[in-house]
């Protein structure tokens, strides 16, 4: 087995190098093309870049011909390469967010051109054809199974990791006030204007006055200005300097931003597994999350669990937090053992089981779920199809009875 890792900063890159980690006796094949298949969404068909693109394209196939065995590409995205191979390969799939918008007409990213509606039949074409396909959630197993028509037997879960040597509770504190955290780009499918709508009310209710929210992380590609849409935001709702953007943060410091916080929230309208829930969960930061995708099942009953769509009920979940302490630390406690069920070792070794399937024959695995708290198997999901309606509700934003 060759494990094709990719070179850069997104989640397909940071698994790729993480397994490249805990499977030490896996041969490496390190290619940049992740990089470059991120920069060429929604470039024009007749620009230069798209041919020079084409011209990549062949030679990098011509040198995945030249490895012996079978291949793991750890990018769904590489899948589309597997269309031209012989060799038997494995797929990671993090979710299908860009087969959605091919579908929707509300993208989760932004809506695919005609070179990127190539290439995305190409990836999922691809992914169809693999020998064996890593789901790195129920979630997406099921997507990939309802979605793409892939038997249930091709398709095994193994669940993402998390480093506890760097994810862990710490008393280091990036800032002097008290703020909710976001952690993530600015694309659709995060939803972060519904949680700055919901910071908005629980500014305007007067009960938090020192309260900011702090959003780490780049807006998102070249694809669209994601930042305008966010600025424009935040400037309806007279928010300004009470909403702290820090664009990169070096991964070391991130632990310290979670740990910081009184809560992290995920609003987001499509997770494939969901990185900062676990991370933040891992720091002992109480998170909120969207009833969208995977975060259910990631967080079990480690989390509270909102409708994306409802601003309102977003705010009054993050003031219930905030005016209770004890429900923030019995949220701190469940969250270090949910995490704890999240390790690469386990990640590694459920990986290697799929390698067996292609190289002994051996029986499809059965689905990877972490025992404890919440029966991931029993998580309802919502797909992407049925978060459409937007109901109000009213805000309260009262103090929780005792009991």
């Amino acid at each position: 087995m060759k494990l094709v890792t990719t070179a850069g900063r997104g989640s397909m890159d940071y698994y790729a190098a993480q397994l490249a980690a805990h499977l030490p006796d896996v041969d490496l094949f390190e290619t940049d093309e992740s990089q470059r298949i991120e920069r060429q969404f929604n470039r024009s068909f007749w620009s230069p870049e798209t041919v020079r693109s084409l011209r990549v394209d062949v030679g990098f196939v011509r040198r995945l011909r030249r490895l012996e065995g079978p291949l793991h590409f750890p990018n769904h995205h590489l899948a589309r390469y597997g269309n031209f191979l012989s060799v038997p390969y494995v797929v990671t799939v993090h979710d299908l967010i860009r087969y959605f918008d091919l579908q929707r007409r509300q993208p989760f990213i932004h809506r695919p051109n005609l070179v990127d509606r190539a290439y995305l039949r190409l990836d999922y074409a691809g992914i169809r054809r693999a020998d064996a396909i890593i789901a790195v959630s129920n979630t997406t197993k099921a997507d990939v199974v309802e979605c793409l028509g892939v038997p249930e037997s091709r398709v095994h879960v193994v669940y993402e990791g998390v480093d506890q040597q760097r994810f862990h509770p710490s008393h280091a504190r990036p800032f002097d006030f008290p703020y909710v955290l976001f952690v993530g780009s600015e694309h659709p499918r995060k939803n972060l204007g519904e949680l700055i709508e919901a910071f908005a009310l629980l500014k305007r209710s007067g009960h938090h006055p020192d309260l900011r929210l702090v959003k780490v992380g780049a807006a998102g590609g070249t694809e669209s200005d994601f930042r305008a849409t966010t600025a424009s935001l935040i400037a309806r709702h007279g928010l300004g300097p009470e909403v702290v953007m820090v664009d990169r943060v070096h991964e070391d410091a991130l632990p310290a931003y979670y740990a910081g916080a009184e809560c992290t929230v995920l609003p987001s309208l499509y997770e494939g597994f969901g990185f900062p829930a676990v991370e933040a969960m891992a720091c002992g930061s109480p998170v909120v999350v969207s009833s969208a995708g995977s975060l259910p099942e990631v967080v079990g009953d480690a989390g509270v669990v909102v409708s994306p769509r409802v601003p309102e009920q977003l705010a009054q979940a993050i003031h219930t937090l905030l005016v209770d302490p004890q429900r923030r630390a019995q949220l701190r406690e469940a969250g270090l053992r949910r995490a704890a069920m999240f390790t690469w070792e386990q990640a590694a070794a459920g990986t290697r089981r799929v390698y067996a399937t292609l190289e002994d024959g051996v029986p499809a695995i059965p689905t990877a779920v972490p025992s404890g708290a919440g029966d991931l198997t029993e998580e309802k999901r919502v797909t992407p199809t049925a978060i459409g309606s937007r109901t109000r509700m009213g805000i309260s934003l009262v103090a929780p009875q005792r009991r």
